[in-house]
């Protein structure tokens, strides 16, 4: 009597030899979606602000989730808020890797304050790096997207674009802001061959939700139907299939991933 053993489950790559850019990348809901697509085969650049150490971790970890699909990146400091250093860390990344094919805008800061209270300098701050940095970014690739025949960009949004975030108000804008971005720029790009949606993560683990008081938590938890919160590795593979090829008939979406809090 023989015995056959199963051949080992074939690797998945969908992103081999491509390179793709993750703002805010060195940690968190970033750091979940460059180890995901490290693991996927693509070249990954962590895009990063102060994190140093951070962004080496998280490079650390990309290089070792892409060893069987090979995968594997880099690390690379730039302010998303200023035109002139997006513009530097993009020529960088084209002139190293020659094209990039995938854009994740997902670099973020929140301050939140009550209206009435809020300072110039929290509303000011938040727009130029939310909705600021997302067309320092976007602008930046689209040009030798166009040049390589086409590619993906995906915006990271926040379920406080769609539903009331008392505290929020500069935020919320900022990311309500995100949603109309990614419509009229993904009908503007779509006939050139980039696709350009969006993914709007509600109460994730890896976030907000793991700094937050345990009693605030836990009435948020009671608000979502799927009974709990969401997990970075669960945006992450949003986020890689609005980026993939089986997406090609999606255009200017946000797809909303929340257990049911915005339903």
């Amino acid at each position: 009597m023989t015995t056959e053993v199963a051949a080992p489950a074939a690797v998945r790559a969908r992103f081999a030899g491509r390179t793709v850019l993750v703002t805010g990348g060195s940690r968190g809901l970033g750091r979940a979606m460059a180890v995901a697509f490290a693991s996927e085969g693509a070249f990954v650049v962590i895009g990063y602000l102060a994190r140093e150490k951070d962004a080496a971790q998280t490079l650390a970890m990309v290089r070792e989730a892409g060893q069987a699909a090979g995968g594997d990146g880099r690390a690379l400091a730039f302010d998303v808020s200023k035109r002139e250093a997006v513009d530097a860390a993009i020529e960088d990344v084209v002139r190293e890797r020659t094209r990039i094919d995938v854009l994740v805008n997902n670099a973020g800061i929140a301050r939140d304050e009550l209206f009435p209270l809020m300072a110039q300098e929290s509303w000011d701050d938040v727009i130029a790096t939310n909705l600021g940095g997302l067309f320092h970014c976007a602008r930046a690739v689209v040009r030798p997207m166009l040049s390589a025949g086409g590619g993906a960009i995906v915006n990271v949004g926040a379920v406080s674009a769609l539903r009331a975030s008392p505290g929020q108000v500069n935020y919320a804008a900022s990311k309500g802001g995100l949603v109309a971005f990614t419509r009229a720029l993904g009908a503007e790009l779509a006939p050139r061959g980039i696709r350009v949606n969006a993914v709007i993560p509600g109460a994730i683990a890896a976030g907000l939700a793991a700094r937050m008081d345990r009693r605030i938590a836990d009435r948020i938890r009671t608000a979502i139907p799927a009974g709990r919160f969401g997990t970075a590795e669960e945006v992450a593979r949003a986020v890689l299939f609005l980026a993939s090829d089986e997406a090609a008939y999606i255009i200017g979406h946000a797809l909303v991933v929340d257990g049911g809090l915005s339903a």
